[in-house]
């Protein structure tokens, strides 16, 4: 499952959504009220036109005034923001303005707005629980506070409507959301299959990388889970990065990537160009945009001396720093054509011991905390890869 607010098509979907929302909110805020407030009064009433009623579009003055405001958002892919500020907003200014026009005149206090429906019932198609009990939240809020305001007990219609209508969108909320995992599910599939399937050639090719793959994003999962920054998409999508870390040794001739001995300079410079080769590989695949640092800067160090870009301390992609100790780890506790495998305690000594130079400090204090952890996913994963990982990866996330 990958983040899918981060994905460049369904962002501009959503944007492409949020501008027509915003274009009709404009177009029946406007009509709505100029009918109401003009056209029946004067051609179909034939009663007086309420001045007050028509003072009331000072308010189209802020919201007029947020476009510019939309817009920054927009060119600051915060676009996200925009339909709360909208609403929000509109809100605030609702309350003031009928709370102003009718204190004292309770008993004359008409109720309902067309354009809070139009909130009501467009909600789901931004497919988040969020916005939508907002909205609900909102306007009911809106109702006991202009009632109070004004004492006037006319406003329990209204919020019966509200209520009935929010349980309207509320299930069109969750029949989205019930496409939209599908969605999720049978795409994660695919790209799980694929990913696996590279791996599995991966390991035909250098069959001393057997489960490395899984052991690192396994490893690098947990790290990245302690720090506590990260949503459940943005760690999926991670584990995909990991997986794929070392895609780019597919490039690398058999007798250099199974040598018993020590490398050559040359051949340790081919070793060398995995990372740049496999952020090549999988640079036009949808999906992998986002993490591609990790697979590109995995062997970056903390004090410059790592490679493809001799990346230095901060530079260096926070979470190509956490793979880079997952795979560091991993590499000391596997057996390689050239050597055996150290104890986990050595390469917990190792890690620690490279705090500052090739690791950063502050992934390497919290390398301390999880490191139990890893011990476990070390002897699970190595005993049953497959059933062992799935099930690791399931409780991490």
């Amino acid at each position: 499952m990958l983040k899918i607010q981060n994905s460049t098509d369904l962002r501009n979907e959503e944007e492409s959504t949020l501008k027509w929302f915003l274009f009709l909110f404009y177009t029946i805020s406007v009509l709505y009220d100029l009918f109401y407030d003009i056209v029946m009064p004067k051609f179909i009433t034939h009663s007086k036109i309420d001045v007050q009623n028509v003072f009331g579009y000072w308010i189209y003055i802020f919201l007029f005034g947020l476009i510019p405001v939309a817009h920054y958002l927009f060119k600051q892919k915060k676009h996200y923001l925009v339909k709360y500020i909208y609403f929000i907003t509109y809100v605030f200014l609702v309350v003031i303005n009928e709370s102003v026009l009718n204190l004292g005149k309770s008993g004359t206090y008409g109720t309902g707005n067309v354009v809070e429906i139009y909130w009501l019932l467009l909600a789901p198609i931004f497919v988040s629980k969020r916005f939508f009990w907002t909205v609900s939240a909102g306007l009911i809020f809106k109702y006991v506070l202009v009632g109070i305001i004004i004492s006037s007990p006319n406003v329990f219609f209204p919020i019966t409507m509200i209520i009935i209508f929010s349980t309207f969108a509320f299930i069109l909320l969750n029949r989205f959301l019930a496409y939209v995992e599908a969605v999720k599910k049978s795409y994660n599939q695919q790209l799980e299959g694929i990913v696996k399937g590279v791996i599995a050639t991966l390991e035909l090719k250098d069959p001393y990388t057997r489960g490395h793959s899984e052991r690192v994003a396994g490893y690098a999962l947990v790290l990245a889970k302690e720090i506590g920054r990260f949503s459940e998409e943005e760690l999926l999508s991670f584990n995909y990065a990991c997986l794929l870390h070392d895609i780019g040794k597919i490039n690398i001739p058999d007798h250099i990537l199974m040598k018993p001995s020590s490398l050559t300079k040359e051949e340790y410079e081919t070793i060398k160009s995995h990372p740049t080769v496999g952020a090549e590989a999988v640079s036009k695949v949808s999906g992998f945009q986002e993490n591609i640092e990790v697979i590109r800067s995995h062997h970056e160090r903390w004090d410059g001396q790592g490679y493809p870009d001799q990346l230095k301390g901060e530079e260096i992609p926070f979470l190509a720093r956490v793979t880079a100790i997952a795979d560091a780890f991993d590499a000391m506790t596997s057996s390689r054509s050239y050597r055996s495998a150290l104890s986990v305690d050595e390469a917990y000594r190792r890690i620690i011991d490279g705090e500052g130079t090739q690791f950063d400090p502050q992934l390497v204090h919290s390398f301390q905390k999880v490191f139990p952890i890893w011990v476990r996913i070390h002897k699970e994963i190595t005993n049953n890869t497959e059933n062992n990982f799935n099930k690791i990866v399931e409780e991490i996330i």
